[in-house]
């Protein structure tokens, strides 16, 4: 009785046969269909010479048709990434320019940057992201204290060499070789820009607290002026963000040989500190003005690590810890070779940042992610923002906000180590 009620019974013609599946919901033979029949239906068809036709009803089938033009040499950039990247990660590289010129580049979005990995070491600083800056598609920046330093190498006119990742390291530390891989320099570049910062940081005008952002817009004024001292033209990406007034942070100030240098001369009585407080603040407030003035707000992140989380903390500082009425981030570009089932953040997708507040859900299919090496787009020119100079005003809006919240957190007035637990 069992088995007849699952299949022979009197109600089993108005299911699916065992094994079987439904017929198409558009009334036509599909995959899910009898295969028999549609076997028997393709031979038909070839033998009365019949065109096939595709399913293009299909809601799965809107897609650009895979016929790509033949690659003479003769394409433009744009054309072969249109014409020619078509499946698998270059069409994500496709969806990412595509998202990059026709949406970030928009003039009411405020572009961020997020960089890690060896990148200015290898002059993609040079070749790319100052290019990036200048032409306005770049508004600020988060960065790994490593790239910031091997960056100034190039505005002191120091030199880096390709070389060979398998020479062997024990000759190359006798020789007075350092590498970064493939990427070979005389380890006086090193002594030299240590020295070049040790110097600079000595000055007045850095004797105090301040943000991580203040600190790089004061040394790539000094950068800047020996690039031109030097007549070797603009070189080093923290020069010419001094120059468009486009603020650098770093998520770990004291990770990098710039911050090590600091803190050398802190033991000497310097009184520079980096404020991370200003720069989690700062920060909040350059995504909180651009989403008040009637804006939005992109995030364009090469690599993952420190640098990524603290691009997009900014959106849960504004909403979990201010209180702020707010929604996330609007666009979200990354280019990673980290995978996501590692649970690491370098690899976490925006799907999983939607549920940190950190990405706005509504706008998920503004969300790319490439799983390729740093490339970049083209596109015209934007007007600069030049947000280094209106820190003060964007905090100044950050603060009424958080004030109208009411999240002014509540004094503590006990001292019982048992806090109140969490119900």
């Amino acid at each position: 009785m069992a088995k007849n009620s699952k299949g022979n019974g009197a109600g089993a013609g108005k299911g699916r046969d065992r094994g079987g599946f439904k017929s198409s919901r558009h009334g036509k033979a599909s995959a899910a269909g009898p295969k028999a029949q549609q076997k028997l239906a393709a031979e038909e068809r070839e033998k009365s010479g019949l065109q096939h036709t595709a399913h293009e009803a299909s809601r799965f089938l809107k897609g650009q048709r895979i016929d790509p033009r033949r690659i003479d040499g003769k394409e433009t950039v744009a054309e072969l990434i249109e014409g020619t990247y078509l499946a698998y990660n270059a069409a994500r590289l496709r969806e990412a320019c595509q998202l990059f010129t026709g949406k970030m580049l928009e003039p009411d979005v405020t572009v961020g940057l997020s960089i890690t990995g060896a990148l200015t070491p290898a002059g993609l600083g040079m070749s790319a992201l100052i290019p990036l800056i200048e032409a306005g598609f770049v508004d600020w920046i988060i960065s790994t204290g490593a790239n910031l330093y091997h960056d100034t190498h190039f505005g002191l006119g120091l030199a880096m060499h390709r070389g060979n990742a398998q020479e062997s390291d024990v000759v190359l530390r006798e020789e007075g070789v350092v590498r970064i891989y493939d990427i070979f320099f005389d380890y006086d570049v090193l002594l030299s820009t240590d020295a070049f910062f040790r110097k600079i940081i000595t000055g007045k005008e850095f004797q105090r607290p301040m943000s991580s952002a203040e600190f790089h817009n004061l040394c790539g004024k000094y950068v800047h002026e020996r690039e031109k001292a030097l007549a070797i033209g603009q070189k080093s990406l923290l020069s010419a963000a001094y120059t468009a007034s486009v603020p650098i942070y770093t998520s770990s100030p004291g990770d990098s040989s710039i911050g090590m240098n600091i803190a050398a001369l802190a033991l000497d009585g310097n009184k520079l500190l980096l404020d991370p407080n200003r720069d989690v603040n700062e920060t909040a407030s350059i995504v909180l003005d651009a989403k008040r003035g009637g804006g939005k707000s992109g995030v364009m992140i090469l690599g993952g690590g420190s640098p990524k989380n603290f691009m997009l903390q900014t959106e849960p500082q504004i909403q979990e810890v201010l209180g702020i009425d707010e929604k996330g981030h609007d666009y979200f570009l990354q280019i990673t070779d980290a995978r996501p089932d590692t649970g690491g953040l370098s690899g976490a997708t925006p799907a999983e940042a939607v549920s940190w507040g950190k990405i706005d859900p509504d706008r998920l299919p503004d969300a790319v992610v490439c799983y390729l090496d740093s490339t970049v787009a083209r596109h015209d020119a934007r007007p600069l923002k030049r947000l280094f100079d209106r820190r003060e005003a964007m905090m100044s809006r950050l603060r009424e906000e958080y004030e109208k919240s009411s999240a002014t957190p509540p004094s503590i007035d006990h001292t019982d180590s048992k806090l109140p637990q969490h119900r």
